[in-house]
């Protein structure tokens, strides 16, 4: 992970200690870290819609900002599509941490904190 300190300052300033984010920039890197819990400390387990939506979130908000390229786009959706097959856990670091810079660079980006509003949907 080429961003650690930077990843590790979002959480401190952005993610709640239990519970959704109120900001994008929070909940761009607790999706990721839900999804690396799930798939290293559970299996899969438990994947439900819920782990989903974070894919989505991730995707939405990474390649709609404007702030990567083309090529990297395509990494992004690379990565969370190999996320996404569930019933074949990705357990290496790799994806998150990449994914993870690609958030650092977002926030770089967008340093104001964006109001993300609550998803009664989003319970993970």
């Amino acid at each position: 992970m080429k961003y650690f300190v930077e990843a590790k300052h979002l959480w401190k300033s952005f993610v709640p200690k239990q519970g959704q984010s109120e900001t994008v920039q929070g909940e761009l890197i607790r999706a990721i870290e839900k999804l690396r819990d799930e798939a290293q400390r559970n299996g899969n387990g438990n994947w439900d819609s819920c782990f989903e939506m974070f894919c989505d979130f991730l995707e939405i908000n990474l390649c709609n900002s404007g702030v990567f390229s083309m090529l990297q786009k395509m990494k992004i959706k690379s990565n969370i599509k190999r996320l996404r097959k569930f019933n074949s856990p990705y357990l290496e670091d790799d994806i998150y941490d990449d994914l993870t810079d690609r958030v650092v660079e977002w926030y770089f980006k967008n340093q104001e904190p964006i109001f993300k509003p609550y998803d009664p949907n989003q319970y993970r």
